[in-house]
């Protein structure tokens, strides 16, 4: 199991990596055409502003689970770093259960919000429902779930080499 479980964590782990990373590409391709519109053709375009709020929501809830999974979230260690490794290693499972109970309920939360808000239209984007654009915080709390859940059964997985891909420090 774990080998199955690692290496399909692995491909969630680069689908997340990219999904994240084309966000962020569009939300700085979209903003710009947006404030041209605006202010050099005097017409405001509607669909730039809710494309990159999805962009920035994306971006932010499929990248958080990209930065937890090879541990480069912010993270104040000034406490962890004084204590005896044994309570090190108990603080780091006591913050995991923490994390997956949050991340639990931000699922639960946010799939509710999508199911409540699935036939509202997005007035400046038409071609999109509101519940669909409130898709990536469930896919993103999902994801967090899943590598979580790893990281409890298998220890973390920073150092391994499809982690490390960019990482150069």
């Amino acid at each position: 199991m774990t080998p199955f479980y690692v290496k399909w964590m692995d491909r969630l782990y680069l689908f997340a990596m990219f999904v994240a990373g084309f966000s962020l590409l569009l939300m700085t391709i979209v903003i710009p055409i947006g404030i041209f519109s605006r202010y050099v053709l005097n017409r405001g375009e509607s669909w730039p502003e809710p494309i990159a709020i999805i962009c920035m929501v994306t971006f932010s809830f499929v990248g958080a689970a990209v930065s937890y999974r090879a541990n480069s979230h912010i993270a104040v260690n000034m406490l962890i770093d004084r204590i005896p490794p044994a309570m090190q290693r108990l603080c780091a499972k006591l913050v995991d259960l923490l994390m997956l109970t949050i991340s639990g309920i931000m699922f639960w939360y946010s799939a509710l919000l999508c199911i409540e808000l699935w036939e509202q239209p997005v007035a400046e984007f038409p071609i999109l429902t509101s519940g669909e654009s409130y898709l990536p915080l469930p896919i993103g709390s999902a994801i967090i779930i899943l590598f979580v859940i790893e990281r409890l059964l298998f220890g973390s997985q920073e150092n391994r080499p499809v982690v490390l891909i960019g990482n150069h420090g």
